[in-house]
């Protein structure tokens, strides 16, 4: 059971209201799930806001930020971000096989360097806590350093999405097509 209510707009404080109106300007920009919960502290939500923005203009191309969202969001078991991500992944047309590999924590068929890439260093930060000297300098090379910063911000933002997911317990809808594996 979800732990904490959502704010209905006409509920919203006046700040609240501002933010969150703000964001509705931008059809991609998220605002259910966890930044419904964000929207509890308007700097916060507007922050996320900003800092998703910024990430999707950068280098990383949508199929990569996918790949590594639903990386995170399987590694957090986080429900609710694992049913948005799988719905963008395929829009951005990432295959049924990538995506159920991925959810039975398996290492997907990529053959895409930089999308393995993406996948590889996802993992290796959150199932080891850092990243190997092998992952690195493979990485590196691979991405560059500039794409490697992005990729690593990306691991983090996601990350936060997910912990808030999880710690309030947010459920996807009941006819969740692809739910994570438990």
């Amino acid at each position: 059971m979800q732990r904490i209510a959502l704010i209905e707009r006409k509920d919203m404080t006046a700040e609240q209201a501002s933010v969150y109106d703000a964001a509705t300007s931008d059809p991609d920009a998220p605002r259910t799930g966890p930044y419904g919960i964000y929207i509890r502290l308007p700097r916060l939500f507007a922050a996320m806001q900003q800092l998703r923005a910024s990430l999707a203009a950068g280098p990383l191309s949508l199929r990569e930020r996918q790949i590594v969202n639903l990386a995170v969001a399987r590694h957090w078991n986080a429900r609710y971000p694992w049913f948005a991500q799988v719905r963008r992944s395929r829009a951005a047309g990432i295959g049924a096989p990538v995506i159920e590999a991925i959810n039975l924590r398996r290492t997907p068929d990529l053959p895409d360097l930089r999308e393995r890439t993406c996948f590889t260093v996802a993992h290796d930060m959150l199932a080891g806590k850092g990243l190997s000297a092998a992952v690195y300098a493979a990485a590196e090379q691979t991405m560059g350093t500039a794409d490697l910063v992005a990729l690593v911000a990306a691991v983090g933002n996601f990350s936060m999405t997910c912990l808030t997911a999880v710690a309030f317990q947010l459920a996807p809808p009941d006819n969740d097509p692809l739910p994570l594996k438990q």
